[in-house]
């Protein structure tokens, strides 16, 4: 691990078994943690102004790396000063590496494995060649080819001007055999060592990089890329790649990695977070999440809410709320329970109104950050488990004492 507070540094200020409430302080401020990190994929939170992701309290967003680099471009980014000046976002900044979004080119989406579908079609955005400089693939914008690799990851990023990059890597799918996965990992690590040296050389002084941790969901192979990742000099670690088909096994992954990195060190989970999922991980040790679930749940009428039968989801369309007068969800004190009814989003959604998205949107975002918020208090209290216990029995996190 690299110890560079110009860049980076995190501040450990409670624990409460593995759980631990502490300070990120990046280049553009601090993020408290734990923390939820909503995705500013194309350079904005899907419906929302930055002056609104910020005002429901979040400091840290994330940019993806993938989409930029094919629209509009790093180059342009850069000449209009930076992601941060681009979106007038003043506060902090993470941005993937894309190689989710590349191999999933390949492998097809998280929907693709659940369905059981393989791979993409079509001439359009479709992975051509992987091989040890890096994936062509075709661009879904356009059809032409294009070319990712580490150092250009590592280019796009250091362009856009994050404050944390992260290091390209292969992401592969849950249905990937041992053999592949045990390959694609090696690779993986060779290709850490590209984006630091590349980094080094070439980096803006202030940015971040945190490696990244894989192994799909064999034990050995987790625990050799968890040592490998922090030997090397990251100012933090991401775990990635394949988590599992379903939430057992994703703790279980969670239980075999975690042991095996830097207890002093920021640990970032990719691409989770729903509720149940937030508190079981800060209950194992992890800081910061990031994940698209509140927006694409918004896109189709659902509000996060305390169901935990319902995996935490409301549906606003159906038709039963044509005249609920009630709010989303009661007690909650964000912008669209205090200020609309049920009734008022159900028919908005029902009618695709993008002002639902947008309601929903910060219905969600709020209730995320609800979450991080209260295990947070719950961590300096000492009384993290009864937090967590309470969350994943039903209960709303601004009913929990």
């Amino acid at each position: 691990m690299r110890s560079d507070p110009s860049r980076l540094s995190f501040e450990i200020d409670a624990r409460d078994g593995d759980a631990r409430a502490g300070r990120l302080v990046t280049a553009h401020g601090v993020v408290e943690t734990p923390a939820f990190i909503p995705l500013a994929t194309r350079g904005s939170v899907r419906s929302l102004e930055s002056a609104d992701v910020a005002g429901l309290g979040y400091e840290l967003v994330l940019g993806n790396t993938f989409h930029l680099f094919l629209a509009p471009g790093a180059g342009r980014i850069a000449r209009l000063g930076g992601l941060h000046e681009f979106m007038a976002w003043d506060k902090a900044i993470i941005t993937d590496s894309g190689g989710f979004q590349v191999f999933s080119l390949a492998h097809g989406t998280v929907a693709d494995e659940i369905k059981g579908r393989r791979g993409r079609s079509g001439t359009e955005g479709r992975v051509l060649e992987i091989s040890e400089k890096g994936v062509r693939f075709r661009s879904y914008v356009d059809g032409s080819e294009r070319f990712m690799g580490p150092e250009e990851s590592m280019s796009v990023q250091a362009a856009l001007g994050s404050d944390i990059a992260l290091v390209f890597d292969e992401c592969t799918p849950f249905h990937a055999d041992r053999d592949y996965t045990a390959r694609s990992t090696e690779r993986t690590h060779r290709w850490l060592g590209r984006c630091l040296d590349w980094h080094a050389d070439n980096g803006p002084p202030r940015q971040a990089v945190f490696g990244i941790v894989q192994g799909g969901v064999h034990e050995d192979l987790r625990r050799e890329s968890a040592e490998t990742v922090t030997a090397a000099g990251v100012d933090g670690i991401s775990i990635g790649g394949t988590l599992g088909k379903d939430k057992p096994e994703m703790y279980g992954v969670l239980d075999m990695t975690l042991p095996h990195l830097d207890r002093r060190t920021a640990k970032h989970l990719l691409g989770i977070g729903e509720p149940d999922d937030l508190v079981e991980g800060i209950a194992r040790g992890v800081d910061v999440f990031d994940c698209a679930v509140p927006t694409r749940l918004a896109r189709h009428g659902m509000a996060l809410a305390p169901l935990p039968g319902k995996r935490h989801r409301f549906d606003v369309r159906r038709s039963a709320l044509t005249e609920d007068q009630g709010p989303l969800v009661e007690g909650c004190p964000c912008p669209a329970c205090s200020s609309y009814t049920r009734a008022y989003v159900h028919y908005l959604s029902r009618e695709q109104e993008l002002t639902a998205v947008r309601l929903l949107c910060l219905h969600n975002l709020a209730y995320l950050r609800s979450v991080v918020a209260g295990a947070r208090h719950a961590i300096f209290q000492g009384a993290f488990e009864k937090y967590r216990k309470a969350i994943l029995g039903g209960a709303a996190p601004w009913e929990v004492e």
